[in-house]
């Protein structure tokens, strides 16, 4: 199984319009483009999950003025897009198709390919408490890494090939909750990442 994206080469930088937030503030946050080919024989659905791998460990450095969090600092992952149950015939997401723009507090609906959910991304977990910003996160908010982060964030746009229709999820779900759901029903797996950073110093 293969997957691409005409929005961002792979392993190069994925342009502004396609992440939630630049240097000036927010950015277009439309999701990119997907598509996909060579699915397995007896393939009866997909799940889709955009992960950063780069996230810093030390919450307390981030965007903290004078501070420089070093390429080095141990890393965890972050969410930005899950999506379960998209049907077995789609080969293709367009972009901006299931996001388009910044909603502070989180998309409610957010739009996707007939019959697929989407869950929870983890901007959930990492605007809870703000006034402003707090809410539930469903569907694709793009990159808005740390401005004083040393490293370039790569962001892993994840495609399974079930033996499924329908995952047995929770209505409101996370990440994790569809890799435990998944579990013993993966035929296949294919990747493309892009790269994004706010700092012009950072590391590749």
């Amino acid at each position: 199984m293969r997957i691409r994206s005409d929005s961002f080469e792979h392993r190069r930088p994925i342009p502004s319009e396609f992440a939630l937030g630049t240097p000036d503030g927010f950015g277009g946050n439309r999701n990119p483009h997907l598509a996909w080919d060579e699915a397995p024989e007896g393939t009866r659905g997909f799940a889709l999950l955009c992960i950063d791998p780069d996230v810093p460990t030390v919450g307390e450095m981030v965007n903290k003025a004078g501070v420089e969090i070093p390429a080095e600092q141990p890393r965890t992952e972050f969410n930005h897009w899950v999506m379960a149950d998209i049907p077995a015939d789609v080969r293709e997401i367009a972009a901006g198709s299931c996001s388009d723009g910044a909603t502070e507090g989180g998309k409610r609906n957010p739009p996707g390919p007939a019959g697929a959910r989407q869950g929870l991304n983890d901007y959930t977990k990492f605007f809870a408490g703000d006034d402003a910003m707090g809410g539930e996160y469903f569907g694709y908010d793009g990159p808005y890494p740390p401005s004083n982060d040393l490293r370039t964030h790569r962001y892993f746009f994840r495609l399974f090939a079930l033996d499924v229709e329908r995952l047995v999820l929770p209505e409101t779900f996370t990440a994790g909750d569809v890799f435990a759901a998944m579990h013993d029903h993966v035929l296949a797996e294919a990747a493309v990442y892009g790269t994004y950073t706010l700092n012009p110093d950072a590391q590749g």
